[in-house]
């Protein structure tokens, strides 16, 4: 039975490196990559299908810079290693900050202004990576992500 520890592991070293992909130069090639063809996301309440689904997404997003403020896992039993449920809360900006936009862009606008988010991911253990021995982290992709501005 997997550990809390080595949960909050995954979920640490998962959520560090998902969202320094996000916010990267290459998120357009690298973000996909954490996902599968049947993977399922819902972004602020459209959805889409796949690492494809992603990919247009993200292509069609202007940049982002999230400031995740926390984060909680929850194992899933019925595998070994079992699924995790990783859920996040945060700030995200998207394109150049307030700074960054026109001159004409009105006060109120939420273009540029730092977001409020919460995100949950449901990872499921790869099954084509290797096996991992007893204390070690097992590698994950994304099965199902829902993200949601709250602010």
């Amino acid at each position: 039975m997997i550990s809390i520890e080595i949960a909050t592991r995954a979920a640490d070293a998962f959520t560090r490196l998902y969202y320094t992909t996000y916010d990267s130069p290459t998120r357009v090639d690298d973000l996909p990559k954490f996902y599968r063809s049947s993977s399922t996301l819902t972004w602020n309440g459209n959805p889409c299908q796949g690492t494809e689904g992603v990919k247009k997404l993200i292509q069609d997003m202007p940049s982002t810079k999230h400031e995740v403020q926390s984060y909680d896992c929850h194992p899933i039993p019925g595998s070994q290693p079992p699924s995790l449920l990783v859920t996040v809360s945060g700030n995200v900006t998207h394109g150049r900050g307030p700074a960054g936009n026109p001159v004409s862009t009105p006060i109120k606008s939420v273009d540029g202004q730092p977001r409020v988010f919460f995100q949950s991911f449901m990872l499921v253990p790869d099954p084509t990576a290797p096996v991992v021995k007893a204390g070690e982290v097992a590698k994950y992709y994304v099965d199902a992500d829902a993200m949601r501005f709250v602010g």
